[in-house]
């Protein structure tokens, strides 16, 4: 979708900006990523092998560590991270510390996941301007199983179940609170459609509880690729004015879209995605109207690569005479993607957070993954990223 929106300070074409964090061989890296990642079947032989060889045990964790975890990683820990949070912070850019381990599926690893994300609210406690936001997925904390039954069976849960969702009411709202207490603003990551009301009802929860007195520390987050998610917005903000708390709000396309569309096919309901992306993105970018005026109840966090969003929330926030670093406007990309976009954003003093996620190398594999897999199935980003990149090369050549 293509608006005319034009934005002096803002030109994300400038490469110079963009890669000025990264030195000539860095540079030189991050190219023969992306030429790779342009290729469709070098991502799909590529992800073959990397699994095989990992089932094998095989001893490609340097390699991967060195490449393509490198990228889009930050460490293996919150310790070996912080190269990565210093960097970001040179150039204005924030940091959301995403402890992305993934799989687990029993309480010991619940708890553990738990004590993980407390400890990324401590740490940016201790650096507020350089870490603005926390993150955690209720996946990474309760049963998808139980989450899903909650959802669609409420009435038919055992006591077992009944106990486990309470431990799971009770891990959300202890790192909650901890946030509040520390002052952290933390994000309720979105996921699949068969458990998200139960993570939407956690969040308001947890926004009545804690976003008061003027602060918004809890952030749900509202997939626009959803036909539904626009009207959940509007009516968020409206309980939340008649009740007087404010409304956090992370605004995303969507990640979920052949599993959501193959399992609505299956079970033969509804299909809860836009059919098409066009329709995605007006109903994006109507959010970001709609929040611009509501300012008042609302703070957002535009989580998108994509230029014509980026641009319209920055033309909407000079109409309205909105100072571009406000607070309750934040926008963030992933960290090893659309640097085009944030490193710009960030030089032209707008708040701009990126993505960090980290653990250990075999357990962010899946992310991992995913990142690659995306790059070739969004249409042209990969394309987009490697031809910027390409021209810095050439740029730096020239100069």
């Amino acid at each position: 979708m293509k608006t005319a929106i034009q934005n002096r300070s803002l030109n994300f074409d400038d490469t110079s900006i963009a890669f000025a964090h990264q030195s000539n061989s860095k540079l030189r890296k991050t190219y023969l990523i992306f030429a790779l990642m342009n290729q469709n079947w070098v991502v799909k032989i590529g992800t073959f092998f990397i699994k095989l060889a990992i089932k094998l045990g095989l001893p490609i964790k340097l390699l991967i560590k060195n490449t393509i975890f490198a990228q889009f990683c930050g460490g293996e820990s919150i310790a070996t991270c912080q190269k990565t949070i210093e960097s970001l912070s040179k150039s204005k850019v924030g940091t959301i510390l995403d402890y992305s381990v993934e799989g687990e599926d029993n309480e010991k690893d619940f708890e553990a996941t738990t004590d993980e994300i407390l400890k990324t609210i401590d740490k940016a406690a201790t650096q507020r301007k350089d870490i603005p936001f926390t993150v955690f997925k209720v996946s990474g904390i309760g049963s998808v199983d139980l989450l899903e039954k909650v959802q669609e069976h409420p009435a038919d849960l055992t006591d077992e179940e009944k106990i486990a969702f309470k431990r799971v009411q009770n891990r959300v709202d202890k790192l909650c609170a901890h946030a509040a207490a520390a002052d952290v603003r933390i994000f309720l990551d979105a996921e699949e459609s068969w458990i998200q009301d139960v993570i939407d009802d956690l969040s308001y929860e947890m926004m009545k509880k804690y976003n008061i007195n003027g602060k918004t520390i809890v952030y749900n987050t509202f997939q626009l690729y959803r036909w539904e998610s626009l009207q959940h917005l509007t009516d968020a903000c409206e309980v939340a004015r008649k009740e007087n708390y404010k409304v956090g709000a992370k605004l995303v396309r969507g990640a979920y879209i052949e599993k959501e569309r193959r399992r609505a096919a299956e079970l033969e309901y509804k299909d809860p995605i836009h059919a098409t992306k066009h329709e995605t993105d007006i109903d994006f970018n109507k959010s970001i109207h709609f929040s611009i005026d509501n300012l008042d109840v609302l703070s957002i966090c535009l989580g998108t690569h994509n230029e014509e969003s980026c641009l319209l929330c920055a033309e909407l926030m000079k109409e309205k005479k909105i100072k571009i670093s406000d607070e309750r406007i934040w926008f963030a990309q992933l960290l090893g993607m659309s640097d085009n976009i944030s490193y710009n954003l960030a030089d032209a003093g707008y708040n701009v957070a990126k993505y960090v996620p980290y653990g250990p190398v075999e357990a962010v594999m899946p992310y991992l993954f995913r990142r690659a897999e995306e790059n070739t199935s969004i249409a042209g980003q990969s394309s987009r990223e490697f031809l910027l990149i390409k021209k810095e090369k050439e740029r730096r050549r020239a100069s």
